[in-house]
């Protein structure tokens, strides 16, 4: 691992740490939610139609981050409850840390839409791989690109220490790629439809999945806030089950126009990325497969290998106790 990933990342994992103390007294008629642009799911939709202010009763303000370490850092401040869609490397950076973060659901599985893209003109392929070693490339750290990028180096058996590694969202990554900056990127979403149009994936989401990448995003928020609105979460969490229920029924098209605007997308491309989604149900996210069992001892895994990169100081025991399964619970 490069210098400047380990100062970067730790710097980070500091920042967390001292951020966890930090505390907001919550504004009981206004909810502050950070989410993604450019991350089509059926949320927005319910977002668009004004169905979280309906059901929780108050006001409902929505915040867009790029990464999900920013996420956590808002959190941590007090600026944001609930964060929709956050990945789980970077909240397992966060709870390594010390912030005192907990899943409350599985809000989207994908394989394919996260990935890393290798520029077209270097004409390197899975078959190949090893030739990336000396390569410079841009990876949002700390997030689900950043693990994944870790294990497709290792399963390629490229010495990430020989790598010169760019902290950049995967936006500004696919800029570089575009432009010749890097070699390769690392990313999600937009950037990675972006990424696309200028270089090559080395796997497939389902061929990652076989090395054991599995990637998911959750809905996180601060524990006190959890404990002290178990209700309000779960009514939220409601609404986001319902929107989620509607698209997998028939993904009807008037839905599709309102999820293309919130995320800033056009219905194309949205109806593009999407379609590489999953969205658990309820009576899914709580069984072993998923928050009820796999998912704990998962993160400990990517702790691991976060603690192997040297990209955050240790890792807890476990990570079972950083899943909130009650508001879950209580809309069954």
């Amino acid at each position: 691992m490069t210098t400047f990933l380990k100062l970067r990342l730790g710097a980070s994992s500091m920042a967390l740490a001292s951020f966890a103390a930090a505390t907001s007294a919550f504004a009981q008629d206004t909810l502050t939610v950070g989410y993604f642009l450019e991350w089509p799911m059926p949320f927005l939709a319910a977002k668009a139609d004004g169905a979280y202010e309906e059901a929780l009763g108050m006001e409902v303000n929505w915040v867009s981050f790029e990464t999900g370490t920013a996420m956590s850092a808002a959190m941590a401040s007090g600026d944001v409850q609930i964060a929709v869609s956050q990945g789980v490397p970077p909240f397992v950076v966060a709870v390594s840390s010390g912030q005192p973060l907990q899943i409350v659901d599985v809000a989207v599985s994908y394989s394919d839409n996260d990935n890393c893209v290798v520029a077209t003109e270097l004409e390197i392929t899975k078959d190949d791989a090893g030739e990336l070693a000396g390569k410079k490339v841009a990876v949002p750290l700390g997030t689900a690109s950043h693990f994944g990028f870790l294990k497709q180096m290792d399963h390629f058996g490229v010495d990430i220490s020989t790598l010169e590694i760019v902290d950049m969202a995967p936006t500004d990554g696919a800029a570089a790629l575009a432009q010749g900056s890097v070699d390769f990127a690392c990313g999600y979403g937009g950037g990675l439809s972006r990424m696309k149009e200028h270089g090559n994936i080395l796997l497939t989401g389902a061929e990652k999945e076989e090395l054991g990448i599995l990637i998911f995003d959750v809905t996180s928020s601060p524990s006190d806030f959890i404990v002290e609105n178990e209700a309000l979460v779960s009514k939220f969490l409601a609404v986001t089950a319902e929107a989620n229920a509607t698209w997998k029924a028939s993904q009807p098209a008037d839905m599709l126009t309102k999820i293309a605007m919130e995320s800033g997308m056009d219905e194309e491309a949205a109806l593009a990325s999407i379609s590489g989604f999953t969205f658990p149900t309820i009576e899914q996210q709580v069984s072993g497969t998923w928050l009820g069992g796999t998912a704990a001892s998962y993160m400990k895994g990517v702790a691991d290998v976060f603690v192997e990169a040297g990209a955050i100081p240790s890792a807890l025991d476990s990570y079972e106790g950083t899943i909130a399964l009650g508001p879950l619970n209580a809309i069954k």
